[in-house]
């Protein structure tokens, strides 16, 4: 129900707005002068005041000035028996909503009431969701205390302003598309669009288009002219997650953008100025794509003029026990449990910080989420969990070396880890590609390569 403070020395004029407003569905708060009303827009939250202009204690116009510090989303309807040019401009001047003169038209009332009450609704949302932006995407929300992480807070705090390009490295579910919004949420773009794409989601021969937009009759079934991607992030951040699987055609056109600050559509002759800043993210090593020949040497350059590292999970264990108390609070409300979890077993804690999670945060988050569905109580025990994680990892993992024994092949031992989790997903995907490379959270074109580089035999699809 939407709270109104009427403000009038007569009597009448209070008893009639509060029954005629009451009757429209307002709760109807009233005053008799100004010193009342002040007391009153202090103590309780209004939603539209309607204030007398002229009154013997504090007139309307102090009336508005205290509206304004107290509540400035509040908007304030002045009334007036003395109507005049000048009385009006100086309430407008003040900050008035809008402005009435005595005697009035019910009706004429009554709309603008609506409309005031419309806009404190806009205004309290677009605060609300300024607010919940901010909040989201500050450093704040990037959890952990860890030096490695606290170094990442460092970073985005010195380039958010700047807008030189930012690389982003890191593995699957370290928050790589998280650090990318608090660069642009926290720099001078922050007004503008965020937009980002997964490179490697989109089919290659779709994601030109997609970035760039098409001309009409630019190719079979172009009825129209369609803008990219690329061109409605103008003056805002474009984000390329997963750069690493671009054609090299589209690597090109990228090129230029980052070089001449302009792109031509798909099919078109003209090209378009952009003014947007590139930040890419991506999750195994572009110097070896660049080695491959599969990434463009010049592009890399250009790309990798500020380098973050996100630091996996395994490495800032220091973190878990935040990041759990922050999943905790965050599914507690998303899922109104009528008994909070409000704490975690030790025993659980144990498991869940000796864990590697190779799937970092965003396995974590996953799991502690499922224990807040599947608990009955207060407290995450260390059957809420599951039992990969209970168990302490993969049991066809056991065959990595331990280092206080022998010299150790990084390279040869992470290669063999790889191929077997290939192998495997593909035996559990009757050999389809995609659906292994699901299984593992790759791309197609991403588990294609890793399947062609360890001579490992699968199908494209089902048939």
């Amino acid at each position: 129900m939407d709270n109104i403070l009427v403000v009038d020395n007569e009597k009448s004029m209070c008893e009639f707005l509060s029954i005629m407003l009451g009757k429209e569905g307002y709760r109807v708060y009233t005053a008799s002068n100004g010193q009342e009303a002040l007391v009153k827009i202090k103590d309780s939250a209004l939603d539209v005041v309607i204030t007398d202009f002229r009154m013997p204690v504090s007139n309307g116009i102090e009336v508005l000035e205290a509206v304004n510090l107290e509540q400035p989303n509040t908007p304030v309807v002045m009334m007036t028996a003395y109507a005049s040019a000048e009385t009006a401009v100086e309430a407008m001047k003040k900050g008035a909503y809008d402005y009435i003169s005595k005697p009035f038209q019910i009706e004429d009332l009554k709309l603008i009431i609506k409309n005031a009450v419309e806009k404190k609704k806009l205004s309290d949302e677009n605060k609300y969701l300024k607010s919940a932006l901010k909040e989201k995407y500050e450093f704040t929300n990037i959890i952990g205390k860890s030096p490695a992480l606290i170094k990442v807070f460092d970073y985005i705090e010195k380039v958010s302003d700047s807008n030189a390009t930012v690389l982003i490295t890191g593995e699957s579910g370290t928050g790589k598309e998280l650090v990318a919004k608090a660069i642009h949420f926290n720099g001078s773009r922050k007004n503008y669009p965020f937009i980002s794409v997964n490179c490697g989601a989109v089919p290659e021969n779709l994601l030109e288009s997609e970035l760039f937009g098409y001309e009409k009759g630019a190719f079979t079934g172009a009825d129209t002219v369609k803008s990219g991607l690329m061109e409605a992030a103008n003056r805002g951040t474009f984000f390329l997650d997963e750069i690493v699987e671009t054609p090299l055609n589209v690597q090109v056109k990228l090129l230029r953008v980052l070089q001449e600050k302009e792109m031509t559509p798909l099919g078109g002759t003209k090209p378009r100025k952009l003014d947007i800043r590139i930040i890419t993210a991506c999750n195994r090593d572009l110097e070896e794509a660049v080695k491959d020949k599969t990434f463009r040497e010049d592009l890399f350059y250009r790309l990798n003029v500020i380098s973050i590292r996100l630091p996996p999970l395994r490495e800032r264990k220091e973190d878990i026990p935040l990041l759990i108390e922050f999943f905790i609070d965050k599914y507690n409300r998303l899922h109104k449990r009528n008994i909070p979890i409000s704490k975690i077993d030790p025993d659980a804690l144990k498991i869940l910080e000796k864990f590697s999670w190779p799937g970092n945060v965003r396995q974590l988050e996953n799991v502690i989420e499922r224990a807040i569905v599947l608990e009955q109580g207060d407290t995450i025990k260390v059957s809420s969990l599951p039992e990969e994680i209970e168990t302490g990892y993969q049991k066809d993992l056991n065959f990595i070396p331990n280092i206080d024994n022998q010299p150790v092949d990084l390279e040869k031992t992470l290669d063999q880890i790889e191929r077997k989790l290939i192998v495997g997903a593909l035996n559990k995907s009757d050999g389809i590609i995609n659906r292994a490379a699901k299984m593992l959270n790759l791309s197609f074109r991403s588990m294609r390569y890793r399947v062609q580089k360890h001579n490992i035999r699968g199908k494209s699809s089902d048939n």
